[in-house]
């Protein structure tokens, strides 16, 4: 890779196993590093934040995404949409 290259990383994994912790502690080290934030459908908890943690959206306005193509990826886990 050449220098001044981005690259795209992922973290996938289960929901409570750190993916969070992670990426705060290399936003820390690396200043230009960059977090996306995903779309849910569920209900936010009460530690979080629409447009930080998650953008809350409603089922029909996430349906609408899907159908602009507005997601790299995008799944119905359980009862709730989510998407990148």
């Amino acid at each position: 890779m050449q220098s001044g290259e981005n690259i795209m990383v992922i973290l996938s994994s289960p929901s409570g196993v750190g993916k969070t912790t992670i990426t705060k502690k290399i936003q820390q080290k690396y200043q230009t590093f960059k977090i996306s934030v995903s779309h849910t459908t569920r209900l936010p908890r009460s530690n979080e934040v629409d447009g930080v943690d998650y953008f809350f959206v409603s089922d029909e306005k996430f349906l609408q995404l899907i159908k602009e193509n507005k997601f790299y990826e995008h799944a119905k886990i359980f009862d709730n949409y989510y998407g990148t």
